[in-house]
């Protein structure tokens, strides 16, 4: 018998009868395709990692050769004792990799863009932002008070329209913010178009680039590069290591004055204890890898996976969403329906979670099939054969 209060308990209900509950599950050993989970193997196609770095033997060496040196936990905020040596080196290979004058570590992304959005907007100035940023984006907002207006997905005209009478009622800057890789959809945010047009409006323009630092781009510099921009076109660029990079932890980039001002006014930065510097010694080896031969073949790798299963899978009766990065999207719509054929896929010994509201918009649910550098055609192949089967199967 629960002595939970009966609101609990309703809510609970609630989410089971819409087919929205969630729930962990324990994955056994490292982050790789091949993972066993509840004793059963499986091939994984809905992680992160997109380059495979997550179970680098240099990565796991660096962490532990940083501990040795550094200890495990970092003790305190940057601003009190917490910032060591580590963290400065990485914050200095990051400024020259991406062309910045400065970067700060955070302990997470999610923490990264609170800590900016509630720094540089407030009541005296408002934010726009694109439909489906991440979470952390909306959530920066509502904790800054700012007022807050959405512009529809990727659509310039739409932005234009709003960030020019935002521009028009306040003294101090908009902020313009976006992803630079759709988390849920894949797609890429139209970032030239909006860097032009918020330095016609005064705005800032930051651009949360979570999913397409490291694994986009010839040089791995992610969204902008693909694009051709600078930091005088991004004034603020948030980037997580817990994706490509493989590890765990997150940084925004910026110029001296921001990196100061966000030291001021950066609560998130301000208040919370500074990365391990074990993980942060094993970023600096992937940031190593990044920059290396390696890592452009591990691009390249990646790129033919993409094509690879984006050629098979046209071949099926779905509908795949318009996405030339890791993150293909298979629309499903209904959430029992995204459970019935993500349940399916696991009797053929594949792993791919359902992806329901409110992750994404009502009626949008979906399998979000990721794709790594580390998965070969012919795990592909089974990927694709097995879809068809859940797919057939599907009503």
């Amino acid at each position: 018998m629960s002595n939970s209060p009966e609101w609990v308990l309703a809510a609970l209900e609630e989410r089971k009868r819409q087919a929205l509950f969630r729930q962990t599950v324990v994955m056994e050993g490292a982050q790789v395709p091949s993972v066993n989970i509840n004793q059963k193997d499986y091939l994984a196609f809905c992680s992160n990692d997109y380059l495979g770095l997550a179970n680098h033997p240099a990565m796991v060496k660096a962490m532990h050769d940083s501990a040795l040196t550094y200890g495990v936990g970092s003790g305190a905020s940057h601003l009190v004792n917490g910032h060591n040596r580590e963290h400065q080196n990485l914050e200095e290979e990051l400024a020259d990799w991406l062309g910045y004058e400065r970067v700060m570590l955070f302990s997470t992304g999610y923490m990264a863009n609170l800590g900016v959005i509630a720094a540089f907007a407030g009541k005296d100035n408002g934010i726009v932002q694109d439909k489906l940023n991440h979470a952390s984006l909306i959530d920066g907002a509502q904790l800054a008070g700012a007022k807050m207006r959405r512009y529809l997905h990727s659509d310039l005209n739409s932005a234009r329209k709003i960030l020019t009478s935002f521009t028009q009622e306040q003294e101090k800057s908009t902020i313009l913010a976006t992803d630079g890789i759709f988390s849920m959809d894949g797609d890429r945010a139209p970032l030239a178009g909006l860097a032009q047009m918020c330095q016609q409006n005064d705005a800032l323009l930051m651009v949360d680039d979570a999913h397409g630092l490291a694994c986009c781009g010839e040089s791995g510099r992610g969204s902008m590069a693909l694009e051709g921009l600078t930091a005088r076109d991004v004034p603020l660029l948030v980037g997580t290591f817990g994706k490509a990079f493989g590890t765990a932890g997150a940084f925004v980039a910026c110029s001296h004055d921001f990196a100061d001002y966000l030291t001021q006014f950066s609560r998130p930065y301000i208040y919370t204890t500074a990365m391990s510097p074990a993980i942060v010694g094993a970023t600096r080896a992937s940031l190593a890898i990044i920059r290396s031969e390696e890592g452009l073949m591990l691009r390249h790798k990646l790129a033919a996976n993409i094509a690879f299963f984006r050629q098979a899978v046209s071949k099926l009766p779905i509908e795949l969403g318009e996405s030339e990065t890791a993150i293909q999207p298979i629309m499903l719509g209904d959430s029992e329906l995204a459970l019935r054929v993500s349940d399916t896929l696991k009797k053929s010994g594949i792993w791919c979670t359902a992806i329901r509201p409110p992750t994404v918009p009502k009626g949008s649910a979906r399998l979000r099939i990721t794709l790594s550098a580390q998965h070969d055609f012919e795990q592909i192949s089974h990927l694709v054969n097995s879809l068809s089967s859940a797919i057939a199967t599907r009503n």
